[in-house]
């Protein structure tokens, strides 16, 4: 297999799978017979999860799961990695497969209106409209839609709470919400019409189908999209970005933020270094040494160090 051959597949879809629990051992054998390694979460709404391979074992994977009736039809984003940019398979049992902490919401009922990636500048651009990014506020830190509303949320539960707390600011006006592949965006305008709201908008895809159809001379999106592997950011084309995780906090880092006098790679950045006390940081430079000694074996590093 050449540095160039992995693929990577964003897929999720919402269906009534109430068998999901028996799904979880023959696609976890799969993956692993195939080589494929990355995350798969399943629960009773639905699929979810970003997993990498060979082209080939990706096509094989992608026609088991559609082979459920429930699952025929994923909502599928590919890129590429010049790395395999997992370290493990994980096929995990959960409550939601994206977490809101809002049971009743059900996106097979009512969800907002698509809106192709081709479209999306059209809508953004309006007067009327009001674009909010559905991603926790690290996501957003290193890249977003010119204008839209960044909420700071921590993680997508808070999210609801925003919305409640910020009504007014989206009475009278068309509601335009994105996410990363699609998925929270599903809940999330979900949630904001059962509030009343009827003008409520999706980029279908998300951020990485945006990426990939509009170029960047047309483009509305500055910065990098954070994506949860090992490449940490893809830009225009679905290109590996140069953003990079600070090993201390886990906090993705600009390259201008690693010109910072806090920044020491693999010990702190400017986002972590006053919450962290000097045994912390001695700590953090030895496990660094640890991980460079293995690389130097030939081992890669984890995401999380």
């Amino acid at each position: 297999m050449t540095n160039t051959s992995f693929t990577v597949a964003a897929l999720y879809r919402f269906a009534r799978l109430p068998h999901y629990e028996a799904l979880r051992e023959p696609l976890a054998e799969l993956c692993c017979s195939l080589g494929i390694k990355g995350t798969l979460l399943l629960a009773a709404e639905g699929i979810n999860g970003t997993v990498a391979g060979s082209a080939e074992a990706i096509e094989k994977l992608i026609a088991r799961i559609e082979a459920e009736p429930e699952l025929k039809g994923l909502e599928l984003k590919y890129s590429h990695a010049g790395e395999m940019p997992f370290h493990r398979m994980k096929v995990k049992l959960k409550k939601e497969i994206v977490t809101m902490g809002v049971l009743e919401i059900d996106p097979l009922k009512s969800v907002g209106t698509y809106v192709a990636p081709k479209d999306w500048n059209g809508l953004i651009s309006s007067s009327d409209t009001v674009v909010i990014d559905t991603r926790n506020d690290y996501e957003v830190a290193i890249g977003t839609f010119r204008d839209a509303i960044d909420p700071q949320t921590k993680t997508f539960r808070e999210f609801p709470v925003w919305v409640e707390q910020n009504r007014e600011q989206l009475e009278g006006k068309k509601i335009a919400m994105f996410c990363t592949g699609g998925i929270r965006c599903e809940k999330a305008t979900a949630f904001v019409k059962g509030l009343g709201f009827d003008e409520v908008y999706h980029l279908k895809g998300g951020i990485l189908k945006y990426l990939e159809e509009v170029s960047p001379e047309e483009s509305r999106w500055d910065g990098e999209c954070f994506v949860f592997d090992e490449r940490v950011s893809v830009g225009h084309g679905l290109q590996e970005g140069v953003t990079e995780l600070c090993r201390a906090c886990r906090h993705p880092i600009t390259p201008e933020e690693r010109l910072s006098q806090y920044y020491r790679e693999g010990v702190s950045c400017s986002h972590c270094y006053h919450e962290r006390t000097d045994e912390d940081r001695a700590r953090y430079a030895e496990r660094h040494r640890q991980v460079m000694l293995a690389e130097q074996r030939g081992q890669k590093r984890h995401i999380g160090q």
